[in-house]
C-alpha cells in the first residue's frame, strides 16, 4: 500500500469514528518509513482543516510494552491544537472510537534542546513540566496491529488534558522518581513512576530530539512533549472518572 491510501483509510475512520482492520494483516511487509510518511499526511489533513501543531508525543517507552511487541526504541507522532481537552470538563466521547487514557509526563519546552540531545540538555531547555493524562483512540479494531500500524496511526493521539500545576525540573527532586497513582472512580488502577519511561521522561524527550535531527527537524521552542505513558491504557467509558495523582504535579482527571 502507498502511503496516501494508509492515511486515507486512517482519515476516514477517524471521521466516521468506525475501527479499521490493521494494514499488516493483509500487507505484512508494510514497513516503518512507509508508515511514518502515511502518519505525515494523517497530521497535515488536520493541519489543513484548521488546526496547529502544538508537539508530539512518544509511545512505546515502557521497556515491558517494548519487549512485548518486540521492538527496541520507541515511536513518536504528534500533537495538534484540536487534541486539547479542557481541564474538568467530561470529554465527548461520541467523536471517538474505543478511546483509553493513560498517565503521563508532558515537557514544555521554553527552547529547541541543544543536539546531540541529552538528559541534561532537555531538563535545561525545559520551561515547566506537568502532569498529564492522554487519550489514545486506536483507529484499528479491538486495539490489534503490529507495529507500523500505530506509526501510521500517529500513535494512536486523540486527546489529553494537563493538570494545573505546572513545576520547572528543578522544582523536583528527580524527575524518574515523580509517582503516580492512576484511579477508575476512586479504585487505584495502576501506579508508575517518572523512570518507567525510557529510565527518564527526558531521555525520552531526548530521544525524539535526535531521531528530528536525523531527518534535518527539530522540536521548535514552545512545544509540547507527552513524554510516554507510566502505567497500562485504562478504556475510557460514558460516565468514566479517571483520575493521577502525581508526586509534585497534582491531580490530572478525565471525564467521560
Amino acid at each position: 500500500m502507498d502511503p496516501r491510501s494508509i492515511a486515507d483509510r486512517l482519515i476516514a475512520a477517524e471521521r466516521e469514528r468506525t475501527a479499521i482492520t490493521a494494514f499488516t494483516s493483509t500487507f505484512p511487509f508494510l514497513g516503518v518509513k512507509r508508515a511514518y510518511q502515511a502518519q505525515e499526511l494523517v497530521v497535515r489533513h488536520r493541519l489543513a482543516n484548521g488546526e496547529s501543531l502544538i508537539g508530539a508525543k512518544l509511545g512505546l517507552t515502557s521497556r515491558i510494552m517494548q519487549q512485548v511487541v518486540n521492538v527496541h526504541e520507541p515511536v513518536y507522532g504528534w500533537l495538534t491544537s484540536g487534541m486539547v481537552a479542557p481541564h474538568g470538563e467530561p470529554l465527548p466521547l461520541d467523536e471517538l472510537i474505543h478511546p483509553r487514557a493513560e498517565p503521563e509526563i508532558a515537557f514544555l519546552l521554553r527552547d529547541s534542546p541543544a543536539r546531540p540531545a541529552t538528559i541534561p540538555g532537555v531538563l535545561a531547555a525545559t520551561e515547566v513540566v506537568f502532569g498529564a493524562i492522554e487519550v489514545l483512540d486506536s483507529r484499528y479494531e479491538y486495539y490489534q496491529y503490529r507495529l507500523p500500524d500505530v506509526i501510521a496511526d500517529n500513535v494512536g493521539a486523540a486527546r489529553f488534558v494537563l493538570g494545573s500545576q505546572a513545576r520547572t525540573p528543578g522544582e523536583l527532586e528527580d524527575l524518574r522518581l515523580v509517582g503516580c497513582v492512576f484511579r477508575s472512580h476512586g479504585e487505584v488502577v495502576g501506579t508508575g513512576a517518572g523512570g518507567a519511561a525510557l529510565g527518564h521522561p527526558a531521555a525520552a524527550v531526548a530521544w525524539l530530539v535526535n531521531v528530528l535531527a536525523a531527518q534535518g527537524r527539530q522540536l521548535p521552542a514552545g512545544s509540547l512533549v507527552l513524554s510516554g505513558g507510566l502505567t497500562a491504557p485504562v478504556p475510557l467509558s460514558r460516565g468514566a472518572v479517571l483520575s493521577a495523582d502525581f508526586d509534585g504535579l497534582g491531580t490530572v482527571g478525565v471525564y467521560g
